[in-house]
């Protein structure tokens, strides 16, 4: 075969269904993993939208209290391994060989196969809930997102929930060993570590987390299973078990995982702040340990999402200090954006509004966990709707406002064209507005002592709760306007340039937008 026609071969874009079910094209890849991710984003909205409508008044009002437990679990399994996780790897996927310089993902095969997965896991995850006569009796899992033992294990369809754990875990484990080879063996000539872009190195980290973690979920629900059908004991007191011994591994694997969630979001907004600051990011190398130390501690601080189980009082002196050491690392970032903004000739396009908005709100739930990791006081705090407060704080304007700049910041260079200014701003501003009118009250209902995963509640938290309901009514129909805006820009509008943004840098803004089935076919080199 000659070098032509291999040529010739390697510039075919397959088309129809087939191009999407073999594909080994980082891209498209990238794009199957962005439309899962936003799809289960659309249901998880809906699970939570079913919780808000029934908390809009006191008193049992939509559904029964059994349909609003597995609404709770399943509104937290979606968006967690349905929505963040999955779409953070279609970033990855999309940028990484763009940012390196590389070809392609190290292992295409196996990234073709670690997507795949995902819509069966999902596919078990949810099919349960369509079992039981009619929908409302829905026998989907209803034990709340941690599936604490004993209570899980008392669930009949367990089978199908840990399948998909397993399953949701393989390809977790698939995407980031690509990553990982792909990052540490496919860098253009002259980028070294040390010159990668910010986005690049929160993922190396992340994927790291990722495989050392998602094998302790996996563990911990084998022995849920193991538990149930084959006679074992470990969570079981009667048997000799502790239920304790759950929460302990169940947070080994759940504390890491909140920062796989998040530290892309923090190579995201490190990429866009210096593009719209004109400025270089001040402090790479310390940026780049802050994130490695991020990592590192978040193995040694499970503990502190269980101060009330009884635990000795050296434990718990143990693990509020691990955790309130983390804010130095997280500060530290903090810190680096601001400077870097700091006397920056600063525009404020829809990325950059979207990175701001991360910096401001991210730090908000930031704060709200170091007031969760004062030992003494999480006894006050511990599983009331303060709780709940913090951790939206930092998912939805951490991870998912983190996600919208990296669309907003790439989408030109993925479709070539200009997305419409005026419903992004729609889109950011209502969002923005939503979010913060649906979980800022949730801080004050949970110091006043509303429980979590309730579906009733007394008068006195009324005011408060239309206020939650409302806002997430809002910002669940925010979200179609941006599906209506990345629709609208696939098939076409103004034509973006090569270098999107005036202020941006890095190997990506070197190819044509849109950006090529391949790109990089030779190496660029890297001064």
């Amino acid at each position: 075969m000659t070098a032509t026609t291999h040529e010739e071969h390697h510039d075919e874009i397959p088309t129809g269904i087939k191009r999407w079910l073999f594909t080994t094209n980082h891209k498209d890849i990238g794009t199957m993993y962005l439309w899962f991710s936003f799809i289960m984003l659309l249901i998880g909205g809906l699970f939570a939208l079913v919780i808000r409508a029934e908390l809009f008044q006191p008193g049992m009002q939509v559904v029964d209290p059994n349909f609003f437990n597995m609404m709770t679990t399943l509104h937290g399994l979606v968006m967690v391994f349905g929505a963040i996780m999955p779409a953070f790897v279609g970033l990855a996927n999309w940028q990484i060989p763009l940012m390196v310089g590389a070809p392609d993902m190290a292992l295409p095969r196996m990234n073709n196969w670690s997507f795949w997965i995902l819509p069966f896991a999902g596919f078990m995850l949810l099919a349960p809930m369509f079992v039981g006569g009619n929908f409302a009796s829905g026998q989907g899992p209803a034990f709340g997102w941690t599936f604490y033992e004993p209570l899980s294990g008392q669930y009949d369809k367990l089978v199908f929930f840990v399948f998909a754990v397993h399953l949701l875990g393989f390809s977790s484990i698939m995407g980031s060993i690509n990553i990982i080879a792909t990052i540490l063996n496919m860098r253009a000539p002259g980028m070294t570590l040390m010159k990668m872009p910010m986005f690049v190195w929160t993922w190396l980290i992340t994927a790291f987390l990722l495989i050392a973690v998602m094998p302790v979920l996996a563990g911990v629900v084998t022995m849920m299973l193991t538990d149930k059908y084959f006679g074992t004991s470990f969570f079981d007191a009667a048997g000799g078990g502790d239920p304790v011994l759950f929460q302990h591994v169940f947070w080994f694997f759940g504390h890491p995982e909140v920062y796989i969630m998040i530290l892309p979001a923090f190579g995201v907004v490190s990429e866009i702040i210096p593009t719209f600051a004109r400025k270089k990011l001040f402090g790479y190398a310390s940026m780049v340990y802050a994130t490695a130390s991020i990592a590192f501690l978040s193995f040694i601080v499970w503990a502190h999402h269980m101060f009330t189980v009884g635990m000795p009082v050296a434990g718990e002196l143990y693990f509020m200090y691990a955790t309130v050491l983390i804010a130095v690392p997280t500060g530290v970032k903090v810190f680096n954006w601001i400077s870097t903004m700091y006397r920056g000739s600063m525009t404020y396009e829809i990325p950059m509004l979207w990175a701001l908005c991360f910096v401001i709100l991210f730090t908000i739930g930031g704060f709200s966990g170091l007031m969760l990791g004062v030992a003494p006081a999480d006894f006050q705090y511990h599983d009331t709707y303060f709780v709940v407060a913090h951790f939206h704080y930092v998912l939805v304007s951490g991870s998912l406002f983190g996600l919208f700049a990296g669309v907003y910041y790439w989408l030109p260079k993925w479709t070539g064209n200009m997305y419409s200014n005026g419903l992004a701003q729609l889109h950011f501003w209502l969002s923005t507005i939503a979010m913060n009118l649906t979980f800022f009250p949730m801080h004050f209902t949970g110091l006043a002592g509303m429980p979590r995963r309730y579906a009733d509640y007394p008068l006195q938290f009324t005011e408060f709760n239309v206020m939650s309901s409302v806002g997430a009514f809002m910002f669940g129909f925010s979200q179609l306007i941006f599906l209506w805006l990345v629709i609208k820009t696939i098939k076409g509008g103004e034509k973006a340039t090569d270098r999107v943004w005036e202020g941006s840098h890095g190997l990506e803004w070197t190819i044509p937008s849109p950006a090529p089935y391949h790109s990089f076919t030779t190496a660029p080199e890297v001064k």
